[in-house]
């Protein structure tokens, strides 16, 4: 059967695993993890396992039990972690769920059993909102999205059949069940996408326009530019371009899409080599701590390609 083929029979298949498995809502099953860290993840500051978070437990209150912490307006905003502090106009604190930013406060957004909390201090002249990370990974197609684990797709462009099945492999091995379509099904609301193409294929998609736009109206420092979407610019915390990439460059990136609750990660690159150097760099030990990575000639560069210092 040809990948075409497989991919088309594979699609059918996709409303039947959205509706079938639905939402679990009982997502985790170890403790909480909570790490701070500085510069866009470049510099560790501390990391707590609470093992057993208390029913009702918010973030707030994990953040508080764990560290020293100062806040300001009535306890909504972090000022400070273990003594690192955000700064008028400059630096601020950004918090993550599973690698999503939540919308509610941290007064009222709660904890689950295997979440992974991640704090970072850094620059926010670029944009004071990072919707999404791929710096969790494999979450948040392992524990879920506030306390429930959602449907993954694969949406895969008929041109990178061998790094879609690399993407493949890679969830399955982290424990996450996986169905194929074709690129522009659609994933829907209630589950997570996971988007696998070159630029030029991903033309189109909101996630992508974000993209272009840059970390402003994406949240990734890193834009498509070029006529025939065949380059990257890669930018520093400030939001300026410092370096283009073109032809076997990758990008691994999650951002909002707009309307529905759920990010969509983009598995990516410039040309069909690019996205699969892409998806050969879905690993944990690769993604840690970093809001989105590129992958140029071998080499990986977490961004932005500058941390704040």
């Amino acid at each position: 059967m040809g990948s075409l083929v497989k991919l088309a029979a594979c699609a059918l298949a996709v409303a039947a695993v959205v509706a079938g498995c639905g939402l679990e809502s009982t997502a985790g099953t170890g403790g909480a993890t909570i790490e701070v860290t500085h510069a866009f993840g470049s510099e560790p500051i501390a990391t707590k396992v609470q093992r057993s978070p208390p029913s009702g437990e918010t973030v707030a209150g994990l953040l508080e039990r764990s560290f020293q912490v100062r806040t300001a307006s009535k306890g909504r905003v972090v000022e400070s972690i273990q003594g690192a502090s955000a700064t008028p106009g400059g630096l601020r604190w950004s918090y993550w769920i599973n690698g999503i930013a939540p919308a509610k406060s941290i007064r009222s957004t709660g904890v689950n059993r295997g979440d992974r909390i991640w704090w970072d201090l850094h620059d926010a002249v670029a944009t004071a909102l990072i919707p999404a990370v791929v710096g969790s990974y494999p979450e948040p197609f392992t524990t879920g999205i506030g306390g429930r684990r959602f449907p993954t797709v694969l949406d895969c462009a008929s041109d990178v059949q061998a790094a879609c099945n690399t993407v493949a492999r890679a969830l399955r091995r982290a424990g996450v069940k996986v169905a194929y379509q074709l690129l522009g099904g659609g994933s829907g609301s209630d589950s997570l996408a996971v988007v696998v193409g070159t630029l030029r294929d991903l033309r189109g998609l909101i996630a992508t326009e974000l993209l272009a736009g840059g970390p402003s109206l994406s949240g990734v420092f890193a834009q498509i530019i070029g006529s025939g979407a065949n380059m990257l610019a890669l930018d520093n915390p400030l939001g300026q371009v410092v370096r283009t990439v073109g032809g076997g460059a990758g990008l691994i990136a999650a951002t909002e899409q707009p309307g529905l609750n759920e990010p969509a990660w983009l598995i990516t690159g410039t040309d069909v080599a690019g996205v699969s150097a892409a998806a050969a760099a879905l690993t944990p030990a690769k993604l840690h701590d970093h809001l989105a990575l590129a992958i140029v000639h071998g080499d990986d560069l977490p961004l932005p390609l500058e941390p704040a210092r």
